[in-house]
């Protein structure tokens, strides 16, 4: 039986992160996917500043290299009141295809063993876990993604409905070069939104997503609803239309137990205004390899340390974009957010570093909504 420090069951940014973090720490890693890559993964390819910056601490640099910033933002919101502004630090669109191929190939340069493979079996022993019956590790990190395998090893349930949305992407023609577009659906269909987020090549990553209350939403129906928010982009020309869920941070299941820790999408994190969750794959990534590492080291749970360290790093953000989600899942206020993002750049930034990275709710921003409120 092949054993190893550390586990990690997915390749995608969480899973590279968190074995990039353990072979610095020192740690034997395994890490397994069940695709080849470079693989597409259904995402708004959107990658924050943030992102790049824990990467760069973690000794990882130019996985944006060939792709132009993107230095400004449009929010247009339910009521039709729109804000474009330039942002104090420009985010970058990378195919997934591109950018977790450049992570994946950091990990394996880093010394971690990469090998496709699906994991069917999870076996937590007192001192050791065993995937499939043929590899032990003293820890195990999930960072496989929203069906998450080892989130139901852990007995975890999946996001109940309110708490997940569902999303579909394609790529057309961009509509500018250098501006996101972030279009809100109507109050009566909030929350819900369509993007257009321009890759540098003539092309845009482009979708829909919308927050699940109840049954399952139609291909159909999602389709639809990116047409009538973008009537400016081809739908019908657009290709690689995929659908994905994407189960929101304002429901989380416990973020380890024992051996078994959860990382990325499959620990829900998945920022619950706008959808981001690459940095809080990255950052969660990151954590939990660190954690598992220094628990083999130091004889101590992994999953305490985790989670320590999870609420030391996001506990406060988490708690700020919780209480944002609450708000705005009002159309009036997202309206009124927007208002006053358009009077005050720093109300502007201060609501985008809470929904791309770890920005809290500012009492400046809270004031400028009230204002607008009223």
């Amino acid at each position: 039986m092949d054993e190893y420090d550390v586990v990690i069951v997915g390749a995608g940014p969480a899973g590279s992160s968190a074995a990039i973090a353990a072979r610095r720490a020192g740690a034997s890693v395994l890490l397994l996917d069940r695709a080849d890559f470079p693989r597409d993964k259904t995402c708004g390819d959107g990658i924050a500043s943030h992102t790049l910056e824990v990467l760069r601490d973690l000794g990882v640099d130019g996985v944006h290299e060939g792709y132009a910033p993107v230095p400004a933002l449009s929010f247009v919101a339910p009521s039709g009141a729109a804000v474009a502004r330039r942002m104090a630090r420009p985010n970058y669109t990378i195919p997934r295809t591109v950018f977790d191929a450049r992570l994946v190939e950091a990990a394996v340069a880093a010394g971690a063993k990469l090998c496709r493979h699906t994991v069917r079996d999870i076996d937590h022993r007192p001192g050791s876990v065993v995937l499939d019956g043929v590899i032990s590790a003293r820890t195990v990190i999930g960072a496989d993604g929203a069906y998450s395998r080892v989130r139901r090893a852990l007995g975890q349930p999946a996001n109940p409905p309110g708490r997940v949305a569902l999303a579909i992407r394609g790529y057309a023609p961009a509509l500018a070069a250098g501006q996101q577009y972030i279009v809100a659906a109507p109050a009566t269909q909030w929350p819900a939104y369509a993007w257009s987020f321009p890759i540098g090549d003539g092309l845009a990553n482009i979708g829909y997503g919308e927050v699940l209350h109840g049954p399952a939403l139609s291909r159909e129906h999602l389709l639809d609803r990116l047409a009538a928010l973008l009537p400016q982009v081809d739908i019908a020309g657009a290709t690689q239309l995929r659908a994905h869920h994407l189960p929101l941070s304002t429901y989380r299941p416990v973020p380890g137990q024992g051996r078994l820790l959860l990382a990325g999408d499959a620990y829900s994190l998945i920022n619950p205004f706008t959808g981001e969750g690459i940095f809080y794959a990255v950052l969660s990534g990151s954590l939990a390899g660190a954690a598992a590492a220094r628990g083999v080291g130091q004889g101590r749970a992994a999953a305490a340390l985790y989670r320590a360290t999870l609420r030391r790093r996001l506990g406060r953000h988490l708690r700020h974009s919780r209480l944002a989600a609450a708000l705005t899942g009002r159309a009036r206020v997202v309206d009124a957010a927007i208002r006053a993002a358009g009077r005050d750049q720093r109300v502007f930034q201060s609501i985008a570093e809470l929904g791309l990275g770890d920005g809290l709710l500012s009492a400046r921003t809270l004031a400028g909504i009230a204002r607008a409120l009223r």
